[in-house]
């Protein structure tokens, strides 16, 4: 079976929470999205197309990565799956980092080898990965916040060596997103909800379509000239711990 012509965005964790947001952002300028993830949504949309994949299994994302390839016209990847193991460095264990560097930075690394050629014949092909507030830092994320500051390193390089072929490779780097994971552990109302509250500059907590809309920025083909770079969408949390 030969590629599609049409051009498509993969983005990665599609089925629920930030992933969603952006896959139906796209969705609603008309774009088709191709969504891989652990589980399969429980939304719909023609032109969405959705694969099961384990991307902590190196063999089934190779193995996805490749169907993809071979079946769509990928000219835009947001690395957007992700998990945050929380513990101290006291109970982290060598198996949590094994499993989010191969979700946080082996994944992305095949996918993107996987459609370099059709983000390359495309000419303004586009890559956004999902990094967090927490590669600046953040108790209880050792595991997490090592692997998505590792991210940014991978953005940065990949910027260097793909721009030339008219491919932008960016970050995003949430805040604190009301996804369905964090009102589980920060329900509406509670003390610890309030007190994240009262640490963000504007005083609400994103939401997935709060970083939906950088993507879009980041994926537009009108935005060529912008590569390398780090968003932080976080309501100020940055503020006095970014560097300039």
């Amino acid at each position: 079976m030969g590629i599609a012509s049409t051009e498509v965005t993969v983005v990665t964790g599609a089925s629920n929470g930030i992933g969603r947001a952006i896959a139906e952002a796209l969705l609603t300028q008309g774009r088709a999205v191709v969504n891989l993830d652990h589980v399969l949504p429980s939304w719909q949309h023609p032109l969405l197309t959705s694969y099961q994949a384990d991307l902590t299994n190196e063999a089934v994302t190779r193995e996805r990565a490749a169907e993809v390839a071979a079946k769509h016209n990928v000219t835009a990847l947001v690395n957007n799956a992700g998990a945050t193991r929380p513990g101290t460095i006291d109970i982290a264990s060598t198996a949590q980092l094994d499993d989010v560097v191969g979700l946080h930075l082996r994944a992305p690394m095949l996918l993107v080898q996987a459609f370099l050629p059709t983000l390359r014949a495309s000419g303004q092909g586009r890559i956004v990965n999902m990094s967090s507030r927490a590669a600046l830092g953040k108790p209880e994320r050792v595991v997490y916040s090592a692997t998505k500051a590792g991210l940014i390193g991978m953005t940065r390089t990949l910027a260097m060596e793909l721009g030339g072929d008219g491919i932008t490779v960016n970050a995003i780097g949430p805040g604190p997103i009301a996804t369905e994971l964090f009102r589980n552990s920060n329900p509406e109302g509670a003390p610890q909800t309030q007190r994240i509250i009262d640490s963000i500059v504007v005083k609400r907590i994103g939401t997935p379509q709060d970083v939906a809309r950088a993507a879009l920025f980041f994926l537009s083909p009108d935005n060529g000239f912008v590569t390398g770079q780090v968003l932080y969408v976080c309501g100020g949390t940055t503020l006095g711990v970014a560097p300039v």
